[in-house]
Order: C-alpha cells, then sequence, then structure tokens
C-alpha cells in the first residue's frame, strides 16, 4: 500500500503516527475491544520532561482495525478518518501501547464495576461518558440537538455504530475520543474544525483545573489530560493539516481569525493553548512553522489597515503571542522578520513588525479625519484634535514598547535580531535626509517617529541622573562593524578618505548592549524625528507658495467667464488644488500634535542630554560633568571626534531648537547648563567642526534660548548665561570669534547668512551685557589679544557701514517713488508698473535691512563704549570716523528730508533713535586723540554744521532724548574737530608739495611707517596694508597670500620722509621768525 500512497498522505500518515505517539502509557482494558484492546483511561499522564525522556521502544502504535475484519489490504490510506470504503462499514481508531512498553509504578486497573464517583450511584465511566459529551459537545443520540444550557450537540453515528457492532455499552470514552473528534470535525459546516476544537479545549482545560482543586477529583484526572492531550492534537491538525478534515488548505493561517479574538473567548488562543503548544515544539516540526506564518499573516492583514481601522486587537494578540520566549525566538528567526532586500517604502508592509509600527495618526487620510475642512477650524478644536491624537499616539507607543521589550528580553538570537530590524529601519532611510524627500522611496513620518520613541525608551534604564552608566557607550563601536551605516556620512571633521582609512582600523572589544541602542537611537533621531521636523519646515513653506499660486490663478478666472464649458474646467481645477492645500494644513496639524507632545519631547531631551554629556566627555577627554572642561581645548590626538558622522551634534542641536522655539518649558536647568557648555565649547573651539552651519545652530540655540516668556524675561538661558563661570569666562570670545569666521563660509549665499548669524549673536551679547564680569573680562582679553579685537572690529564696522547705507538708500527711493507716482497722471501704464515694482522692493529691501541697522549700531554703541582703544587703532580710526561723518550728514543734512516716509514704523525706522545712537559712539570716543584727527581729516563728509544741526534736534524735535550734560558734551566735540580740522589743514599747507614717493599708493597720504610688500615689493604704510589685510589676505597689487608678519620695514624711506617733514617744519619756523624780527 505504500506505494500507492501520495506524498500528502504519507505526511498524513506520519501526523497520525504522531498523534499516537504522543498517546499517554496506558495499561490494556480487560478484556474490552476487539482490535488490539482499547487503553484504559487511568494511567496517570507523564510530565514535559518525562516524555521527552521517554526511550524510543516504549512509544504506542496505532492499531486501525476495519469492524467487519478482513485479509486483504484496504487502498483507503486514511481508515481511520471515519470514511467509509466501497461496500464497508466506518474503520475505528484505536491506540495503543506497544508490546514491549514498560511503564512507571502502576496500579493494576480495577474494574468497571468497582470505579465509582463522588456521586452517589455514577460510576466512573459514566462520569468519563457525561464530561466528555459536555466537553465536545457530542450525543450518541440523534434525538438530542442540544444540551441544558441550549448549546448544540454534534451527533456521530460512526461512533455509535462501532460501539453496537462491537456489542459494548454506548458510553464515550478516551479510546474512542479520536474518530468522535475526527467525525465531528469533518461535518461541522461553516464552523471551522479549529473553531470547534478551540472551545473543546478551553472546556476540558476549565475541567482539568477544577480537577485539580478537588481531591475527590484526582481519580478523574487521567481522563481529562488524556481528553486534553487529544484535543491539542486535533488543534495541531486543524492548523497544519485542514485536508484531515476535508477542508482545502487556505493562504491565510487558521490561526489568524482566532488571534484576534479575546484570548478568553471560546474562539480564542488562550494562555494554556500557547503554552501546550510551545512544550511540543521539540516533538512536533511542524507547530513552529504554524505559529509563525501565524504571526507573519496576522502582520501582512494588519498592513492593509490603518489608525482608524480596528488595529488593537492586531497589537493586543502580538503582545500576548510575545510572551513565549520559544516562540519568540521562532519569529524573530523568520525570514520576513529582518529581510535586508527590502526597500525604505518596503518596510512598513513586509517585515513582521513593520505594521505595527507603521500605525499612526499620520498616516494617509487619517489626518484629514482629525482635521477636517482645517481652514475653517479655530484653534481650539485643532488644539483638541491634536491632543486626542496624541492620546491615540501614546497608548499605541506603548504597546510597541512593550512588544520589542519582550522580545530583547527573551532570548539571545531574538535581542540581536530586534536591533538588527532596528538598524535595517534607519540605514535604508537615509534619503529621508535628502534636499528634496521622494516620499515613495522611503518610510514614513509615522512609522520613523515611533521607532524613534521605542528607542528613546529603551535608552531610559541607563540613562540615570549621575552618568554612571554613560562609561559603557564605547566609541570604538563605530570601528567594530557597527550596524548603523555611517561610512558615507559627512564627518564632523574630516573629509571622506581620512574617514575611511580611520575606520578601517578595526576597534578592539567587543559591543554592549547599550553601546548599541544608544548609537541606533542617535541614527533614529537623525531619520525620524529630525527628518519630520525638517519635513514640517518645508511642508510650511510649500502651503505658502501654494495659496499663493491660488491668488495668481484666481486673476485669470475673467478669462473664462462668458465660457461655462471652460469655466468648470477652470473650477475643477481650482477646487483640485485648494483640496490638495487642505489635505497639507492637516498633514501640518497633524505632524504638529505628534511632535509637541510634552512627554516624547522631555524624553528625547533626555537622551540629548546625554549625548550633550557623551561628547563633551569624549573631546576634552575628561570625566564630564564630575571633572570641569579647561578652555581652549587641547588637541585630540585620537581623532574619535573628528570622525563622528555630523548628525551626532546636529541631532542635540535640531532637538534642542525645535523645543526652545515652541516648549521651552519642558527643558530642566541641568540640561541647560550642559547645553550651554557644549554651545560655547565648540564656539570657542571652532575648529574642532568644519561646518558653519553646524556651528550657527548653536549660536541659535543660545539665541532662541535668551527669548523673553512667561516669567522668563531672559529667556530660558538667560539667567544661566548671567552666572555660570564657563560663559562668563568664555561666551563673549565664542562668540566674537564665530561673528570673525562666518565672513565666508563657502556657500553662494554667505553673504546675507552672515547677517542672520551675526544678529542673533547680537540678541545673546545684549542678554548678558548688563553683567560687570562680562565686560570686564572683554576688556582685559582686548589688551592681550589686540589682532583677535582689530579684526572684530573691522567686520563690525563693515556691517554698520553697509546696513546703513542699504536702509538709508532704500528710504531715499521709498520717497522719490513715491513723490513720483503721486505725479504719475501722465505715466504710461508700463512705465507706472515698473516703478510700483520698484517701490515694492524698495519696501522690502528697507523692511529687512533698518532691524540689522538698529541692532549693529546698538552694538557698535556697546563696544565702543568697551572697547575705545580697539576702535582707535590706526588701521580702524579712519574708517571708524569717515562712516560715522557719512551717516551723520545722511541724518541731519540737507538730503535728509528725502528720507521721510509714510509710517516710518512698518520698517521699524526711528530716524531720531538712529541719531541718538551715532551721537553715543562719537561721544565714547571723545577722549581719543586719534579719533579727533580722524574726523577732522574726513574731507568728504566732516561738516561742523551737521554736528550744530544735531544739537538744534535734540533740543527741539527730540527734547529729552539728550540729557543736558551730553548735549554738552556734544557741543564740546563738535568744537574739538573744528580745531584739529584747522590746525591738519596748517600742516598740509606747511608741508607743500609731498613728494609721489611719500605717498601712500591706495589712499594717497603722506606714509607715517612705510614697509615693503615681500611678492610684489611694493611700499605701503603699515597701517594702510593692516586695514587691507582684515578684509583681503592678499597683496593688493599681485593678490599673492599675505600676512603682516610678511612684510618688511621700509627704514630707508621713513628716514627721508621724517627728514623731508623736519625740511618743512623748519622752514616753516624760520619763515614765522623772520616775519617776527621784520616786525620789530
Amino acid at each position: 500500500m505504500a506505494d500507492s500512497l501520495s506524498d500528502a498522505e504519507k505526511i498524513r500518515n506520519k501526523r497520525l503516527a504522531k498523534l499516537g505517539s504522543q498517546a499517554l502509557p496506558r495499561s490494556v482494558s480487560n478484556g474490552e475491544g476487539t482490535s488490539g484492546g482499547v487503553p484504559s483511561s487511568q494511567t496517570p499522564e507523564p510530565s514535559k520532561s518525562e516524555a521527552l525522556e521517554q526511550p524510543e521502544h516504549s512509544k504506542p502504535k496505532i492499531n486501525i482495525a476495519s469492524s467487519t475484519p478482513s485479509s486483504t489490504t484496504s487502498d483507503n490510506p486514511f481508515p481511520q478518518l471515519g470514511v467509509k470504503e466501497a461496500g464497508g462499514d466506518a474503520p475505528t481508531i484505536n491506540i495503543t501501547p506497544s508490546a514491549d512498553m514498560v511503564w512507571p509504578a502502576e496500579k493494576p486497573p480495577a474494574s468497571n464495576q468497582s470505579r465509582s464517583s463522588s456521586r452517589a450511584g455514577e460510576t466512573l465511566q459514566e462520569w468519563e461518558d457525561k464530561v466528555l459529551r459536555s466537553v465536545f459537545r457530542i450525543t450518541l443520540d440523534s434525538s438530542v440537538k442540544s444540551d441544558g444550557h441550549g448549546h448544540r450537540l454534534h451527533y456521530v453515528p460512526g461512533v455509535l455504530a462501532d460501539h453496537e457492532d462491537q456489542g459494548q455499552a454506548v458510553f464515550l470514552s478516551t479510546a474512542t475520543l479520536d474518530q468522535a473528534i475526527l467525525e465531528v470535525a469533518s461535518e461541522l459546516g461553516t464552523t471551522t474544525p479549529l473553531e470547534y476544537l478551540l472551545g473543546c479545549w478551553k472546556r476540558v482545560t476549565a475541567q482539568l483545573k477544577h480537577a485539580r482543586n478537588h481531591k475527590a477529583m484526582n481519580s478523574k484526572l487521567d481522563t481529562l489530560k488524556e481528553a486534553r492531550r487529544l484535543c491539542m492534537s486535533y488543534c495541531i491538525f486543524a492548523i497544519t493539516m485542514p485536508e484531515m478534515f476535508g477542508r482545502e488548505p487556505t493562504e491565510t493561517s487558521p490561526l489568524l481569525p482566532h488571534l484576534l479574538v479575546d484570548p478568553e473567548d471560546d474562539r480564542g488562543i488562550c494562555h494554556d493553548f500557547l503554552t501546550e503548544a510551545i512544550a511540543r515544539l521539540p516533538e512536533d516540526d511542524a507547530i513552529e512553522p504554524a505559529l509563525v506564518k501565524a504571526v507573519e499573516d496576522l502582520s501582512r492583514d494588519l498592513a492593509k489597515k490603518t489608525m482608524s481601522d480596528d488595529y488593537k486587537s492586531y497589537v493586543l494578540a502580538l503582545r500576548h503571542l510575545v510572551r513565549y520566549p520559544p516562540l519568540v525566538k521562532a519569529i524573530a528567526s523568520s525570514p520576513d522578520f529582518v529581510p535586508t532586500s527590502a526597500s525604505a517604502s518596503d518596510l512598513e508592509a513586509t517585515t513582521v513588525l513593520g505594521p505595527f509600527f507603521a500605525i499612526s495618526p499620520l498616516q494617509a487620510d487619517i489626518t484629514s479625519q482629525y482635521f477636517s475642512s482645517p481652514k475653517t477650524r479655530d484653534r481650539a478644536f485643532i488644539t483638541n484634535s491634536q491632543q486626542s491624537l496624541r492620546m491615540a499616539l501614546t497608548t499605541h507607543q506603548h504597546d510597541l514598547l512593550d512588544v520589542v521589550n519582550h522580545i530583547i528580553k527573551s532570548d539571545k538570537i531574538a535581542r540581536e535580531r530586534m536591533l538588527d530590524w532596528f538598524a535595517l529601519c534607519v540605514n535604508k532611510n537615509h534619503k529621508r535626509r535628502a534636499m528634496q524627500v521622494d516620499k515613495k522611496l522611503v518610510s514614513s513620518d509615522g512609522f520613523m517617529i515611533n521607532i524613534t520613541v521605542c528607542l528613546d525608551q529603551l535608552c531610559e534604564p541607563f540613562m540615570d541622573a549621575t552618568f554612571s552608566k554613560i562609561g559603557r557607550i564605547d566609541v570604538e563601536y563605530l570601528r567594530r562593524q557597527p550596524r548603523i551605516d555611517i561610512k558615507d556620512e559627512t564627518k564632523l571633521n574630516m573629509d571622506q578618505n581620512a574617514s575611511d582609512k580611520f575606520y578601517e582600523k578595526r576597534g578592539e572589544g567587543t559591543n554592549n548592549f547599550i553601546s548599541e541602542v544608544f548609537f541606533l537611537t542617535l541614527a533614529a533621531h537623525h531619520y525620524g524625528t529630525e527628518a519630520t521636523n525638517q519635513t514640517l519646515g518645508q511642508l510650511e513653506k510649500d502651503l505658502k507658495r501654494m495659496e499663493k499660486h491660488i491668488e495668481e490663478i484666481e486673476l485669470d478666472r475673467h478669462k473664462w467667464i462668458n465660457n461655462p464649458a471652460q469655466l468648470k474646467m477652470f473650477d475643477n481645477a481650482v477646487q483640485r488644488y485648494k483640496d490638495s492645500i487642505d489635505k497639507g494644513i492637516s498633514y501640518k496639524y497633524a505632524v504638529q500634535g505628534v511632535l509637541l507632545d510634552e512627554q516624547m519631547q522631555a524624553r528625547s531631551l533626555q537622551f540629548m542630554r546625554y549625548v550633550t554629556v557623551w561628547l563633551l566627555r569624549l573631546v576634552s577627554r575628561t570625566d564630564f560633568p564630575k571633572q570641569t572642561l579647561k578652555l581652549p581645548l587641547e588637541p585630540d590626538p585620537s581623532n574619535f571626534f573628528a570622525a563622528l558622522p555630523e548628525y551626532f551634534l546636529e541631532d542635540v542641536i535640531g532637538a534642542y531648537r525645535f523645543v526652545m522655539r515652541n516648549m521651552p518649558w519642558t527643558i530642566s536647568s541641568t540640561q541647560s547648563d550642559e547645553l550651554i557648555i557644549l554651545c560655547i565649547t565648540f564656539l570657542r573651539n571652532s575648529e574642532k567642526i568644519k561646518n558653519p552651519y553646524l556651528k550657527s545652530g548653536l549660536v541659535t540655540i543660545l539665541f532662541a534660548g535668551t527669548w523673553p516668556g512667561p516669567n522668563r524675561p531672559k529667556g530660558v538661558l538667560g539667567d544661566l548665561l548671567m552666572g555660570l563661570p564657563t560663559a562668563t569666562e568664555h561666551l563673549l570670545h565664542s562668540l566674537m570669534k564665530f561673528y570673525i569666521e562666518v565672513e565666508n563660509t563657502g556657500a553662494h549665499t554667505q553673504f546675507y547668512d552672515k547677517f542672520n548669524i551675526r544678529f542673533e549673536i547680537f540678541q545673546i551679547i545684549k542678554c548678558i551685557w548688563d553683567n560687570r564680569i562680562y565686560r570686564e573680562n572683554l576688556d582685559r582679553e582686548a589688551k592681550i589679544n589686540v589682532d583677535f579685537f582689530v579684526r572684530f572690529v573691522n567686520l563690525l564696522l563693515n556691517d554698520v557701514t553697509f546696513v546703513l547705507d542699504e536702509s538709508l538708500s532704500a528710504f531715499q527711493q521709498i520717497h522719490n517713488l513715491s513723490q513720483e507716482l503721486q505725479d504719475s497722471q501722465h505715466l504710461e501704464q508700463t512705465v507706472r508698473q515698473e516703478k510700483e515694482e520698484a517701490l515694492s522692493a524698495a519696501k522690502g529691501k528697507a523692511k529687512s535691512y533698518m532691524q540689522l541697522t538698529n541692532e549693529t549700531v546698538a552694538m557698535l554703541k556697546l563696544f565702543t563704549e568697551a572697547l575705545a582703544d580697539a576702535f582707535t587703532m590706526p588701521e580702524i580710526v579712519q574708517r571708524l570716523a569717515d562712516m560715522l561723518d557719512y551717516n551723520l550728514d545722511a541724518l541731519v543734512g540737507p538730503k535728509s528730508s528725502e528720507l521721510k516716509v509714510e509710517n516710518p514704523q512698518e520698517y521699524d525706522f526711528q530716524p531720531r533713535a538712529l541719531l541718538s545712537d551715532i551721537l553715543d559712539v562719537y561721544l565714547n570716543l571723545r577722549d581719543k586723540e586719534s579719533f579727533i584727527l580722524a574726523v577732522a581729516r574726513d574731507g568728504r563728509s566732516y561738516k561742523p554744521a551737521n554736528f550744530q544741526k544735531a544739537t538744534t534736534i535734540f533740543q527741539t524735535r527730540a527734547a529729552g532724548t539728550k540729557s543736558p550734560q551730553e548735549l554738552q558734551a556734544w557741543a564740546a566735540l563738535g568744537e574739538k574737530f573744528k580745531k584739529a580740522k584747522e590746525a591738519d589743514d596748517q600742516a598740509e599747507e606747511d608741508l607743500g608739495e609731498i613728494p609721489e614717493e611719500y605717498l601712500d599708493p591706495l589712499i594717497y597720504t603722506l606714509m607715517t611707517d612705510p614697509v615693503i610688500l615681500p611678492t610684489s615689493r611694493t611700499t605701503m604704510d603699515r597701517s594702510t596694508i593692516r586695514s587691507h589685510l582684515l578684509s583681503d589676505p592678499n597683496d593688493p597689487f599681485n593678490r599673492a597670500p599675505l600676512k603682516i608678519e610678511d612684510v618688511i620695514p621700509n627704514t630707508e624711506l621713513k628716514a627721508k620722509i621724517e627728514a623731508f617733514k623736519a625740511e618743512k617744519r623748519g622752514a616753516k619756523l624760520a619763515q614765522a621768525h623772520f616775519m617776527d624780527t621784520t616786525e620789530g
């Protein structure tokens, strides 16, 4: 017969044999049964360990005998299924022990007559029949359709016929239970065999638990154990071999619908079922793949759903399943758990955990459900919807963490696979940080945010307040084939070739879990929440652009007003565009709702605090924060910090910047201390970081930290900046250093970028300027580091000169164009339109530059008060005097009337306040002779009348702006300038015609300290070349690189110049003496 069996039939026979091999050892019934004997129901069930250790020869055998004995071999491979052969009766299943089976200590079986139950008059056989009928809802009486509780009973004529043929009493027993289960499960109709058997399993398990709790029932335990064992076996058959019951195999696991039901429901998969199934894993190699397939199908089915569907049952099912370590190990070993070939866009659907992490209020169409008709909604509605959204997401994220924690804690292999999955998700999503992100090629925002939040929470156990475990975060991890892919990432201060060589050297030691999770979480922030922040910023820009485009489109409506068909098409197109805008606004509100979760951000900042401290420890090679950092830092020969990806620092900056702008109250004081130290450290040692925009982010954090808020007039960081020792000692120098650096960022937008960055620097300085310690430290350092301060002052002057000129010229344009348009009755339409566009551009220019002007002049006022010597250095003072005179003339001179515009407050233009600040700068330097002389020598803009006009303004129109003492000092200063001008003019007249070789070739003034430029061999005055090199590090005549240290003093020429001046002075004195004697 074996040759005639198909492969499927052979497998079925093997499974049935397994069922027999798992049968409980029992003694053969005393004479009952005609085909190999009926197993007794009195043998106790062996323990799990006993079953596993049972020798092979002791396994029972399955004997299949027909009710009509025949000497011929049947062609029916499954007579035990109850399928009758042609012309024959149904066969029966009898599982009997092998002849050589040795039983454990066992009592001899008692006769049926001697078996009594606790109930008077009920034999054990009668009790067994009653219990099995109740548990499996079977009847041997065709007239009985339901039990006393109304449950449907299943009539089993095949079992009844066997009993009658063999002349046995019509009682159900464990000996005939196999055939009864098979017969019922094969005739269920729309009910599946597994659904029926799971109900039986719940009932027999309940009976067994009840029996174990009552000593009087001990004699009945074996019957219940055997019934339970058979029920489980047939459950497994129903899952793995549905054809055994006449059912066609399905694509999805039969377990799937039952996993989604409450475990306590009759149709659900309960703890006892899973425990028993997992206990059989070593014996039955079909169980594990069946359970894994059920989980995979659960995942695939969830991938079709969103947060608006019934997703919770899927999550609860997974939470239930991951509580069984052997099952977790099997699930984690599935090829679908970490499919390395999957693309970023497929991770949410094709990996086992992907659909669970994809559930989010940011899924398609969910945002529109939370924020329908977003333009019509008020702030209260939006806030309530965002709160509701956060609550739903927080609950789901808690469930995800529970799943991940159980996977990680269950088994080492499962933990490694879990980390592999996280790494796969971040490594596949590098394109989420591209300049232009194609949503079709990357994972969704919701998916990546869930991963980030989960990893943040995995870090919490080792992120204690004392940083006791921070030493476990091993930077060498990055050189031990790390899970995160950093090969192509831009490094903090290392080019690609140097980075490749650095990471070629494999690090010593082994990786630990803390390092794994720490670096994975950093990467998740970069490609998760920080990428979503970037998306949100771009979305807001896109929405503004689209709104403007709609306005432009509507201007063309009149073209179709007389063509209904075209107008309808036009309206449809406009509506589609408006729908896209509504969808974008809904998504924006949803993203804001997710990111503005205080609990999530607090957890994120806790992690970023750890990153901050870790970076400072690494770069300083100290036990920070237990040890104080010493700035500036010493060189780091290891280059570990230089080789780190930029995003290690960028993520910290991004996280704090977002919180500073949106929810600054979530930042703790300890986080603020370390954040300030981080910013100052890398601004003071800016050479540690290559990217100027990364350093500008540090300035932005400090700037945002000084924004006034409720109960915080100096912002979150302002008060700390006033007292933190690291700040008072190093902050001003650090800001001034970066002020100098941003002059050249290397980007095509550097000219405008530097003004934005310097504006933020000004705000920070204004916040701390009241602290006397800062000014004292600044004054002390200015006397030591002269060149540094001269460079700073030069750039500050450049900025003041530029923004003042741009602002005032813009107001002149506005004034003139406005007058022209008022008298434009005879202007052609095209000319008028051109002038209107020019006026609009001038207004925009005035708005953007006036704010910079106010701040830059305010800084000039502060610094000239504190650093007067630096502003009156020879290479600086003349430029400063020229700039002040020019702008004083613009504000009070003959052309000042051209600055009058309508609504000056619209541009933040306050001419009197601006004039007051310029006067203060003059007064700050009034005691410096070099400054007095420089103003007097300004032949272009110095006009004594301007000083008198300014005095008049402050005595009349701006009365009260300046005190009488200040006005008196101002008048005295004007007199100083007049006298200095007269004296200088006389000195120049006395010199007469100056030989050209004594004149500076750039500014044509008499040189006082001539030097020779080494490459062009040109002679210039030292102050002139120093001033030039402050803005351009090249020889002005041949563009060769040049440093002030390279110039050569021209002592011979200097002697000639001194001799020339002496000669002229002598001639002047002689002439004066001659005139005196003549008159005498």
